[in-house]
């Protein structure tokens, strides 16, 4: 599941940005409610703080994510840091950013690393605030490599214009089916932005054997 939690929120997002808070509920494939997500950018002496929270109850299995990213206005990365707790298993970990080359720490013992990088980087959750920019700009964004701890290959694809409901609500999207590539997986899933001028991510659907699980935008 850590693999692709980060993936299950984005904000809206404007030509220049702005700041925001915005919810999304995760739900099982029967529709009943599993979690809640909430994402949240502010700009902080010229730079730009994302943060990503995730909660999710799984019979048996608590998930709780936090993210939480910072960037330049141009949007390359700093630093990226998450804390995660799925079941009783507790992780932390850091990547710091700095030029051509990134560092990245594991909790206390958990080791450490070094590893090139282009010149503006983008973590997980500076890539979502750049495809909203680029998006809302009419542009549509290239395949990318991205840094969630290990890094991870990109691609969106667009599907085409479509109507789907979203918590309930009926919401002019555009359609695109995403592939992630990393180390040891891969996956593909569905999203809708919506139509408006921010070009808010409005669904996220992912597959498993069991169906296809949702992020919904909350209004």
């Amino acid at each position: 599941m850590r693999n692709w939690l980060f993936l299950l929120a984005a904000t809206a997002w404007g030509a220049g940005g702005w700041e925001e808070s915005t919810r999304y509920q995760i739900s099982w494939p029967s529709g009943l409610g599993l979690g809640e997500g909430q994402i949240t950018a502010k700009r902080d002496s010229g730079r730009w703080k994302f943060a990503l929270l995730l909660e999710a109850a799984i019979p048996g299995f608590k998930v709780e994510d936090t993210f939480r990213s910072t960037s330049t206005e141009a949007l390359c990365s700093m630093e990226f840091a998450k804390d995660s707790l799925h079941g009783e298993r507790k992780r932390q970990e850091k990547t710091v950013f700095a030029g051509t080359l990134a560092t990245r720490t594991t909790e206390a013992g958990g080791g450490k690393s070094e590893f090139a990088v282009p010149a503006c980087a983008q973590d997980a959750l500076a890539y979502l605030f750049l495809v909203r920019r680029e998006l809302a700009a009419g542009r549509m964004p290239g395949p990318q490599r991205i840094y969630f701890g290990a890094v991870y290959d990109i691609r969106l694809s667009r599907v085409g214009a479509e109507r789907v409901t979203v918590a309930e609500v009926p919401t002019d999207t555009d359609h695109f089916k995403a592939t992630l590539v990393g180390p040891k997986s891969r996956w593909e899933f569905d999203v809708y932005f919506a139509k408006d001028e921010a070009r808010t991510l409005a669904l996220v659907k992912v597959p498993f054997v069991m169906g296809s699980f949702a992020l919904e935008w909350v209004r």
